[in-house]
């Protein structure tokens, strides 16, 4: 049998692995939470700047996006984006939550979004759900949903 102070020694080791790890996991999720955070801050100017060439890079293939008035793929977003269907020129970020599930990312913004739709300049407050998915070293926007908020 092994003696009481073998045990004691190896519990206190054990726990201190476990301790000087907890950090660099807490690290590591604090770093994915801000990268994905300004992923999507920078997205927001992409899209105001019409930058197709880089929103077709973020966009997954299957990507959805949901409007108030309707919904459609990421050929037609971009489309959109690109001859100015709909211009997002300004949103503000009120507020960002990131929830990080293995490889997937769920955003809610809350945002005013200053847009013009249509020829006429609207002004819309929005809770917006981002879903991205980390396919390698980034990641890649599956969807983006607008809730207009009363």
């Amino acid at each position: 049998m092994k003696s009481k102070k073998s045990m004691v020694m190896k519990l206190i080791i054990g726990m201190i692995f476990l301790l000087s790890a907890m950090p660099l996991a807490f690290s590591q999720s604090q770093v994915e939470d801000e990268g994905i955070r300004k992923l999507s801050l920078d997205k927001w100017h992409w899209m105001a700047d019409k930058k197709v060439e880089i929103l077709d890079d973020l966009f997954h293939e299957k990507s959805v996006f949901v409007h108030m008035g309707g919904a459609w793929g990421k050929t037609a977003e971009l489309e959109v984006i690109k001859n100015g269907g709909i211009w997002y020129k300004k949103a503000d970020v009120h507020d960002v939550s990131v929830n990080i599930i293995d490889n997937t990312a769920i955003l809610l913004n809350k945002i005013t979004l200053l847009a013009v739709v249509g020829g006429n300049e609207v002004t819309n407050n929005f809770m917006v759900t981002e879903v991205y998915q980390k396919e390698g070293n980034r990641w890649l926007l599956l969807s983006l949903s607008f809730t207009k908020l009363i």
